[in-house]
């Protein structure tokens, strides 16, 4: 009877595992198919909408061509490298010190970058414009309608969410490793370099991974601040460009669509030992 259980319960888990896969890539598999039909086909309601008939390029030739989408392609990765780099660099300090440094309002501050990552980005846009129109004028520089504009903004979302996750990744690690370094004589900056930050590497890693993925993925800053079509990252550009009135170009829609989430699943799936070490040993406190 507990035989039979468990390989019911197995079976049922199997399914259940099964049931997530195919709901997960199924969008995928739709937009690939849909990138791959020709007009005809695709508005054609007898046929299968499962499967491809003819499977044509045209809508990703259509897509390079008569778009600018290879400059929207390296304005996102601009963007979400350079974004994430400042991010990171922010965060891993702000994880550490908060989570090794005892110093008043210690507790209340960790909180308070929580809350921040959780303040809706629609209440936010407005005072960031105005932010970034002000920081222009000041420094001189060209924030409106540019990439630096975004590299600087998309830090403000990115370093409290880091930093909420990385204090308890580092407080994960054992501090007598640190204890037993400075003992020797070693200065914190030197302890938290060489042993702390090599042992929060998956961590930092998950981190840097999700961080990327915001940045690539974000809407609605990119939407207030590009309006240059050249200077436009992917869902601005394919959303603003291939969606005119009521016309939906749906097969460069779906080609821009497919094409615009591959550089995020390589990272995950290059990367994906490290960010579920991450994930599960920061969410130990030790």
């Amino acid at each position: 009877m507990s035989a039979k259980g468990f390989t019911g319960s197995k079976i049922l888990v199997y399914l259940l595992v099964i049931m997530v896969v195919i709901t997960t890539l199924f969008p995928f598999y739709w937009m690939g198919i849909t990138s791959f039909k020709s007009l005809g086909e695709l508005y054609k309601t007898e046929n299968n909408p499962l499967i491809v008939l003819e499977p044509v390029l045209k809508n990703y030739t259509d897509l390079f061509s008569g778009t600018l989408f290879a400059n929207w392609m390296i304005n996102s990765f601009t963007v979400a490298l350079f974004a994430t780099l400042i991010s990171i660099s922010a965060a891993t300090l702000a994880g550490y010190a908060l989570a090794r440094l005892k110093f008043p309002g210690a507790n209340i501050l960790g909180w308070g970058i929580f809350v921040t990552y959780l303040i809706p980005p629609t209440l936010l846009f407005l005072p960031l414009s105005q932010v970034v129109s002000q920081l222009a004028r000041s420094f001189g520089l060209k924030l409106g309608n540019s990439l630096l504009g975004l590299i600087i903004i998309y830090p403000t979302f990115l370093v409290p969410f880091g930093t909420w996750l990385l204090i308890g990744f580092f407080r994960s690690i054992p501090i007598d490793l640190e204890e037993c370094a400075m003992i020797d004589g070693a200065r914190r900056i030197y302890s938290f370099w060489r042993i702390t930050l090599p042992l929060a590497l998956p961590g930092v890693l998950s981190v840097s991974i999700f961080s990327f993925t915001l940045s690539w993925n974000e809407f609605l800053y990119a939407l207030v601040l590009i309006s240059d079509k050249a200077t436009k990252t992917i869902p601005i550009g394919v959303t603003s460009e291939l969606i005119r009135g009521d016309a939906f170009f749906w097969g460069q829609l779906m080609a821009g669509a497919l094409l615009g989430s591959v550089p995020v699943a390589l990272i995950y799936s290059f990367f994906v030992d490290q960010f579920v070490s991450g994930m599960t040993a920061g969410a130990v406190k030790g």
